[in-house]
């Protein structure tokens, strides 16, 4: 079974909830797949785990770079981790299906692609191989599982 987890995009933007959700990850000891299709996105993303400061960096690289496979966070086009990542972001909001793959994906989108999430929502409610999820973030930046 695949859960899906929907992270809703209300008071941070993109890269700074992919930098939260990216050290959880890796905190807990899994590799991760980050997902956009845009280049730039997936180069800002980069520099942003890298710099998160000091030791507490975010070691990355990109799929179709040198040593892929050892990137404990991979940037990539496509929804394959040649790092073997069991967890994946999807950061541009664009729902691939290879993603039901994984174990646990994070479905990120903004109030423009809520429509698109929704619908998403509703076709994996029917399913009984996915477990989805909502998270809502608060005033205050936390995220909660939501309804």
């Amino acid at each position: 079974m695949t859960r899906v987890d929907f992270y809703q995009l209300s008071r941070d933007p993109v890269d700074v909830t992919v930098a939260r959700l990216a050290r959880k990850v890796i905190q807990a000891g899994e590799r991760l797949l980050i997902v956009a299709s845009d280049p730039q996105q997936r180069e800002a993303l980069s520099r942003i785990l890298w710099e998160q400061g000091g030791a507490s960096f975010l070691a990355n690289g990109m799929a179709d770079g040198d040593h892929a496979e050892r990137q404990p966070i991979l940037l990539s086009g496509r929804c394959e981790a040649a790092n073997g990542a069991r967890m994946a972001i999807i950061a541009d909001g664009a729902w691939r299906e290879e993603a039901t793959a994984f174990d646990r994906v994070m479905l990120l989108f903004d109030p423009e692609g809520r429509d698109a999430a929704a619908d998403l929502w509703r076709r994996f409610a029917a399913q009984d191989t996915i477990d989805n999820r909502i998270f809502k973030q608060s005033e205050q930046g936390g995220w909660r599982e939501g309804r």
